[in-house]
């Protein structure tokens, strides 16, 4: 059996395990959706929020990318906060990395000429090495240089969410949601919280909205 046939099988026993335990589940999920969290995670395939919150389907909005960037430019991740936070009205936004991350450490290496697309992408992730050079470079240890970095990394994309006009309008409008930066543990499956921002967050005026 090839593996993709396998997934399928996979699928139809879940289901069919669900609905003898919950006749209504799948009934009750096709009415609609009402989050109560955007998660904006990494696409590493060994941190799937829902499983590491132990959280049923509906609870969790979710979009992931390499290294779980917050990018102005980035229309797709720009349209599920939007969407999130003025449609469905998540009351939190998290920002979850994890430690040994593959995006990460690959920048703090050198440019790879047999990825060009990837190098522009991880060039945000340079760019949050620039502005923490002195304390990165003073860890010897290149693991725990790149777990720091994973670390400053989530904190910088937490700002970057705090400075959109679509968490500023919603702070002001309905004093949410509030943005969460975390860390997960490959080794452990714990999350570690680094940073809570919130409406009453100061920010460099320079970012703020009218």
């Amino acid at each position: 059996m090839r593996s993709h046939e396998k997934l399928l099988l996979e699928n139809k026993a879940w289901a069919e395990e669900v609905k003898l335990r919950e006749p209504d589940y799948f009934e009750r999920l096709a009415r609609g959706q009402q989050p109560e969290f955007l998660w904006i995670g990494c696409a590493d395939s060994r941190v799937p929020a829902d499983i590491i919150v132990n959280a049923e389907p509906g609870l969790i909005f979710a979009h992931r990318n390499i290294a779980n960037q917050v990018i102005a430019t980035d229309f797709n991740c720009l349209s599920v906060v939007q969407y999130a936070v003025q449609a469905l009205e998540v009351k939190h936004v998290i920002v979850c990395g994890h430690y040994s991350c593959g995006g990460i450490k690959a920048a703090l290496s050198r440019q790879n000429p047999d990825f060009t697309l990837l190098n522009k992408w991880l060039l945000h992730v340079k760019d949050v090495y620039r502005l923490h050079r002195a304390e990165l470079d003073a860890i010897e240890d290149p693991d725990a240089r790149a777990d720091r970095l994973v670390e400053l990394n989530v904190i910088e994309q937490a700002n970057h969410l705090a400075q959109t006009s679509i968490i500023q309008g919603a702070w002001k409008r309905e004093r949410r949601p509030l943005v969460h930066g975390w860390v997960y543990a490959l080794d452990d499956g714990l999350l570690k919280q680094l940073v809570t921002l919130g409406p009453d967050t100061k920010m460099d005026s320079i970012y703020e909205t009218d």
